[in-house]
């Protein structure tokens, strides 16, 4: 293998900008390295907070983690410089490489003269460091895999090298300034191909490496030196995807690096004065000036004073998100952090928890985080809530060009909890904002709603990662309640502190409730026609949309007036008016009204309604649907709430085990009809609640080693598609074209509704995305899947 010929003068990192001109690999790879340091400055609080996130020792471990960091910042695009990546940035050729160019990096350091000449630094961890150039695109799976296998070619053939150009020599003559090593080895090859013997040789020994490392890895859980070695690797992972997209942004942008981190990431630290000034205070005030608030609880009290790392279960209306705000401010006065982040399971319960509690912080703090967060904030400030008036959280330009990094400046977030811990499956904007996440505080709110896939990622989030973590929740399962406690959640209220909290226990054991278990529909209807005639607001909940728009109609038809329907198969915007016009149709104590909906009432629908028609669900969502009833117990405390339960005619979405046990749990209940209290549906909760199958193979960040490829934090749903109707296509075509977001359009569509559409008709739409036919979509209804049962 001889010195490569014919090699261009300056090697690229970028195709050229229209502004800043090239960037070459030289400059991009110092820039990276430059990045590294300036984020993870040990002197600053968020870098400290950062190691400390991933249970590292600041004086132990900090040289180490950063040390291996810069060595893999400088070597994580060497393999850039080949006649493919040189030829594809330099719009020589439109045709894709053979082989990804961090594949290559992770190859030359396999290489056995670079392998031993970087082992002589104590401080350098080999496997760290080749996992993070391998696995920074998250685009790296074993060999024979099935996508991103490691050096697996996409076409075969010879690809020349120019490791032997002057900025690769300048590049190493850096890592060994860095880590005081001896001269660097020299890298003559010309060429790589597939079917070389050398090359073949060297990808077998990264292999072997490479499952090394897991099997030492593996053992983790029960070593403390195999989770030390993990934790770094894991860091230093992490760490370079954030560098990386620092330096590759700043360049864009024309932002000095230094002075961009320090003025986003190194923000002076969020104190207990500032959460209690900007938010708390803000949000009080505005209760008090509608009646709704007098004084804090003992509850509340108690629930701040709990901690690090707790568990808050209590009712509906026992003032849980202002005591977590209270518990927030005690945090921030015992740690230094610089975030604050409110994570939610839903778009829509995030979006109200930012119009309700974030909104009040200063425009520059305050962050809605969440895939369509862009278009909800839009609507907030054409009819902004009171915490919104005469502010624009929409975000800049220049903070959109720069993706998740464009929220680092940020300081209170309502999130869904996707967006910051997808990294533990190897979501790539949530590890850009793990900085962010490492230097939080942070609560999860609703955790009874989290599908198994999602609550078993954040059972192995506590175990693995430090940080202040208050779960909230109005129930919970007994097995997940102690799942919780295993992994450190301290619960609030224990038995014994409910001697003390006398207004909460007397709450939550009010009869709110009469309940009946009804043979059929038909006498359900019976029971909201009723409902109707005694004035009362009814709330009507099925278990799929199918059924819900046939029972918005059937009822319509009965009543001469159109009924509401809400669910999720709605274009955004009409789906976010069926929201707002349920919620403001039950804000009224008198008159009589119907809405139908679906599971989404479960969270997102703060509402009261008087009696509360119900199909039969899990039990748990049974809960929850009968927090939506005599919910702030305004008609006074000799009012109950009619609930009427009854069996769905088909078991889905659920199971007939499911239905069956909540069947039985009814059964409790009707047998003291006049006395149900949300203590009650607490202990049959627990009572009836199913042990889940413990999920091991969660957290792909822990367990994938050198290798890297995206998963799902939540359990894959794969009935729907996003769509966009053939009617509005040429409208969809042309926003994209402008580069403007056609969040508006989009509908989920049962996957069998998908149509197909000309390659030239659908041309410039993601490939992700379907088309549905206009024809059945109705506003007031939404998607109608035809064939689909009800």
């Amino acid at each position: 293998m001889g010195v490569a010929t014919g090699m261009p003068t300056e090697l690229l990192a970028k195709s050229a900008h229209r502004t800043y001109g090239t960037l070459s690999l030289e400059r991009h790879l110092f820039e990276t390295e430059w990045a590294a340091r300036c984020i993870f400055d040990r002197s600053q609080r968020a870098a400290q907070n950062f190691v400390r996130f991933f249970r590292l020792d600041l004086e132990r471990d900090f040289d180490r983690f950063s040390l291996s960091l810069r060595v893999a910042a400088l070597f994580h695009d060497i393999g850039k410089a080949n006649e493919h990546f040189y030829s594809l940035v330099a719009r020589l050729t439109s045709d894709a490489q053979a082989v990804r160019h961090e594949h290559f990096s992770a190859l030359v350091l396999c290489l056995p003269a670079v392998r031993n000449w970087l082992s002589k630094s104590a401080l350098i961890d080999y496997d760290a460091v080749v996992a993070a150039v391998l696995s920074h695109h998250i685009k790296a799976a074993k060999p024979q895999s099935a996508d991103w296998a490691w050096c697996q070619p996409s076409r075969r053939g010879r690809v020349q090298l120019y490791l032997a150009h002057e900025e690769i020599r300048h590049t190493l003559e850096r890592v060994r300034e860095i880590a005081g090593l001896d001269a660097a080895p020299s890298l003559p090859f010309s060429s790589w191909s597939a079917d070389d013997a050398q090359w073949q040789s060297v990808l077998r020994d990264g292999m072997e490496q490479a499952e090394s490392c897991r099997r030492r890895l593996a053992k983790a859980d029960g070593n403390e030196e195999a989770r030390r070695g993990r934790q770094l690797l894991i860091a230093v992972k992490t760490a370079l995807v954030a560098a990386d997209g620092v330096s590759s942004a700043t360049f864009r942008e024309g932002l000095s690096i230094e002075d961009w981190v320090r003025g986003t990431l190194h923000r002076p630290a969020i104190t207990e004065a500032d959460i209690h000034r900007d938010v708390i205070e803000k949000r009080i005030a505005s209760l008090r000036a509608v009646g709704r608030w007098t004084d804090w609880h003992r509850f509340q009290d108690g629930a701040a004073a709990q901690p690090e790392r707790s568990l808050l279960i209590a009712g509906c209306g026992a003032g849980k998100t202002l005591a977590a705000w209270k518990w927030i401010a005690r945090q921030c006065a015992e740690r230094s952090v610089g975030r604050v982040l409110f994570l939610y399971p839903t778009r829509g319960t995030a979006t109200e928890g930012f119009k309700d509690y974030v909104a009040w912080a200063p425009e520059a703090d305050a962050a809605l985080l969440h895939g369509t967060a862009g278009y909800e904030l839009d609507s907030i400030r054409s009819n902004p809530p009171e915490a919104a008036v005469g502010k624009d959280f929409s975000r800049t330009e220049s903070e959109q060009r720069l993706f998740a990094l464009g929220h680092w400046s940020k300081r209170i977030f309502s999130a869904t909890v996707d967006q910051f811990l997808a990294f533990m499956e190897h979501g790539y904007q949530s590890v850009c904002l793990l900085p962010v996440l490492a230097d939080s505080v942070v609560v999860l709110d609703e955790v009874h709603s989290y599908d198994p896939s999602m609550f078993a990622n954040v059972l192995s989030f506590l175990k693995a990662f430090d940080v202040p973590v208050l779960a909230m929740t109005a129930t919970l399962p007994t097995a997940r309640r102690e799942a919780a406690e295993q992994v450190g959640l301290a619960v609030y209220p224990r038995e014994a502190d409910r001697e003390a909290l006398a207004d909460l226990d007397a709450q939550e054991r009010h009869p709110r409730y009469h309940v009946t278990l009804v043979p059929h529909r038909d006498n359900a209807m019976a029971a909201c026609v009723d409902g109707l005639a005694r004035n009362q607001r009814v709330l009507w909940v099925v278990n799929t949309v199918a059924r819900a728009q046939s029972l918005a109609r059937q009822l319509s038809d009965k009543l001469g007036e159109r009924v509401l329907c809400y669910h999720s198969r709605y274009k955004l915007g009409d789906r976010r008016a069926a929201h707002e016009a349920v919620v403001e149709l039950f804000k009224s104590r008198e008159g009589a009204c119907v809405a139908v909906t679906t599971q989404v009432c479960e969270m997102s629908l703060d509402l009261d309604a008087d009696v509360l028609i119900t199909e039969l669900a899990p039990w748990p969502a049974l809960v929850q649907r009968m927090g939506r009833a005599n919910r702030h117990r305004r008609r006074g405390n000799d009012f109950r709430a009619t609930v009427v339960l009854y069996a769905p005619e088909q078991n889905v979405p659920y199971t007939k085990q499911e239905i069956e046990t909540a069947k039985r749990a009814a059964g409790e209940l009707i047998e003291a009809p006049d006395r149900v209290s949300q203590r009650m549906l607490a202990e049959l909760l627990e009572k009836h609640s199913e042990d889940e199958a413990r999920r091991d193979n969660v957290g792909r960040l822990l367990s994938s080693g050198w290798y890297a490829v995206p998963g799902s934090l939540r359990d894959e749903d794969d009935f729907a598609r996003p769509c966009v109707l053939d009617g509005e296509l040429p409208s969809v075509l042309a926003k994209l074209k402008a580069k403007e977001h056609i969040n508006d359009f989009l509908v989920p569509v049962p996957k069998k509704c998908v149509i197909e559409v000309p390659d030239e008709r659908r041309r410039g739409l993601p490939a992700w995305y379907g088309v549905a036919r206009s024809e059945d979509y109705r506003e007031e209804l939404g998607f109608i899947a035809a064939t689909e049962g009800a």
